[in-house]
């Protein structure tokens, strides 16, 4: 197992295996497949981040379905979200009336999946529900809910499993997280947890 990959000079440690996410995404397929039944829902991927994430669990989902995808920026290079987002690319698919899960790779500071929830809800749909991959609950500035959870993670920049990194690293079977992040955000806890 690689222990780091250095990117632009940067060092990323594994955070996520590449085994632990594929038993996640068929836990979480199996719920999404469940609470699905009877219905034939659309999925909506949010490109790019989301396409192999999205590719994985549409794979194990066993109730009939239709795709879709939408495109926004709001990283462009940077490390952190700059909280402007933008529509790249629009719906093909009729939202009216539908069961809509829309499958996101991270749920970050939750303005994009805002600006998605508020687009979608325009409208009419039957049902809203989203699934993301990963989540860093302690970033979120929206109220946002989001219905099915991989994986929650502190504020790390990570990449891999489709998070990138200036367009770079998408391909990583396994998600990484910046070494230099996870090392803070553990000097941090154990600061925390001293008398």
């Amino acid at each position: 197992m690689t222990k780091g990959i250095r990117v632009n000079g940067d060092l990323f440690t594994i955070m996520i295996s590449e085994r632990r996410i594929k038993a996640r995404v068929k836990e979480l397929a199996r719920q999404i497949s469940k609470d699905c039944t009877g219905t034939v829902p659309v999925f909506i991927g949010i490109l790019n981040g989301s396409f192999i994430f999205f590719a994985d669990l549409i794979r194990e989902i066993t109730v009939d379905c239709e795709i879709d995808f939408l495109k926004l920026s709001s990283y462009g290079d940077a490390k952190i979200s700059s909280g402007n987002v933008q529509l790249l690319k629009g719906l093909n698919c009729q939202v009216e009336g539908r069961d809509i899960v829309i499958v996101e790779d991270i749920v970050d500071s939750g303005l994009s999946m805002d600006y998605i929830r508020n687009l979608i809800m325009r409208q009419n749909p039957r049902s809203f529900r989203i699934v993301t991959l990963l989540y860093k609950k302690d970033s979120v500035k929206t109220g946002i809910h989001v219905d099915y959870v991989g994986f929650s993670i502190p504020r790390d920049f990570v990449i891999g499993y489709g998070l990138d990194y200036a367009q770079r690293e998408r391909n990583l079977k396994a998600i990484y997280r910046l070494k230099r992040a996870a090392e803070a955000s553990n000097k941090s806890k154990r600061e925390e947890q001293s008398p």
